[in-house]
């Protein structure tokens, strides 16, 4: 057998997610953005991705946030187990396995007790529902009025050395992906050099080093529309600081790259071009494949779709904001509203929903560089002779 369908053979037989810590070491040295999505809405956008990831021998990494999933079904109707449950349905369905299932924004906002307790209620599901990669938020515990980095940061790396070590304890030295968070998504400051490096050096003294960084460098959740609806490009990523802070990092030892929140609304020819490809090393790329299921209902399901549109602004519209923009950014909490009707759309309604699931994610492979990352993640686990 050749070594080409060596590697596809592996990721096709059923075994359990690849922990993402394994696939940033094998793709070392980076040369790539790993297509990182949150697929919210049906288990045909996951189908979709992971059949463009079979026919193009790539990993990806399948994630939602703890805003979008919870013990208390998130905004989308899933917890930490169906979510896990939906992404190994969409597996079998495609036979490919080549996929790292992460906990994305596990967020901390005050730091109190509580809070605290109740995220590790959270992290201990995900690691019950067989997640390999948590990304801890605690970037809101940014003070601001404190003058040096170490005293802006103090609660930011309290907070992230406590859930890490209650992570490891709970995985109990199986591998894991790890990314921290420096800097909160969507503020006007961006991170400074000192501070992500400042905060990695503090991370790793305390045993925990990070595959992945988030930082605040001009991207944004969602997306932002016009009257008509049209998504306004986003142009506002500091690429520059970007790419500072991650030479910053490589200069002193770390392996740890950018994690790039805010994808969707920045064109992807953009991407394309000029995002700097292993020094952003995962792109998260969330609203665009809840926006396609929407385009998809507007033909096939027309009468769901404005279900779905009257109720999302009856709930979420706001003085001197326009319907689009309502339904743009507020349309995320209709999905857990008509969870059933979405779980059991037809049949030609769902291929469409995977067929243009695989378009978007081959257009996002190529833009992002990715090039048989299954096949160099294979080798190295052979080379290393790692199982899991």
């Amino acid at each position: 057998m050749s070594e080409e369908s060596e590697f596809v053979k592996f990721f096709e037989s059923p075994r359990k997610p690849l922990p993402g810590n394994i696939l940033f070491e094998a793709l070392q040295p980076p040369k790539e953005i790993i297509l990182a999505a949150n697929p919210r809405v049906t288990v045909d956008v996951i189908a979709g991705i992971l059949e463009a990831a079979k026919d193009s021998g790539e990993i990806v990494i399948l994630e939602l946030a703890l805003s979008e999933m919870s013990l208390k079904r998130g905004y989308t109707g899933l917890t930490p187990k169906t979510f896990a449950e939906r992404v190994r349905k969409a597996a079998e369905m495609v036979g490919w396995y080549g996929y790292v299932l992460h906990a994305d924004h596990m967020t901390v906002k005050k730091g109190t007790d509580e809070e605290l307790e109740n995220v590790r209620k959270e992290l201990d599901a995900r690691i019950e529902a067989g997640f390999t990669s948590f990304a801890i938020d605690a970037s809101f515990l940014f003070d601001r009025k404190a003058t040096t980095v170490p005293e802006q940061l103090k609660e930011i790396i309290r907070v992230g050395v406590d859930l890490f070590s209650f992570i490891d304890e709970k995985m109990k030295g199986k591998p894991y992906g790890r990314e921290g968070e420096v800097g909160e998504i969507g503020i006007a400051e961006f991170t400074t050099v000192e501070e992500a490096v400042y905060y990695v050096e503090q991370m790793k003294a305390h045993g925990i080093e990070l595959d992945c960084l988030a930082i605040a460098n001009g991207s944004k959740h969602g997306v932002s529309v016009d009257e008509e609806g049209k998504i306004i490009p986003q142009l506002g990523i500091n690429i520059k600081r970007t790419i500072e802070i991650a030479d910053a990092l490589k200069n002193r030892g770390f392996r740890t790259g950018i994690a790039q929140h805010g994808i969707t609304g920045t064109p992807i020819e953009l991407i394309a071009t000029k995002f700097p490809k292993g020094k952003i090393v995962k792109g998260n790329v969330g609203t665009l494949w809840m926006l396609l299921v929407w385009d998809v209902l507007k033909v096939f399901q027309p009468d769901l779709y404005q279900q779905i549109y009257k109720w999302t602004i009856e709930n979420y519209r706001k003085e001197g904001v326009s319907e689009a923009e309502t339904f743009a950014k507020s349309s995320k909490y209709a999905i857990k509203e008509f969870f059933n009707e979405l779980e059991k759309l037809d049949e030609d309604t769902r291929k469409a929903i995977r067929a243009k699931a695989y378009a978007e994610a081959l257009m996002l492979f190529k833009a992002f560089g990715m090039k048989q990352t299954a096949k160099r993640v294979y080798e190295y686990l052979v080379k290393n002779d790692i199982k899991y």
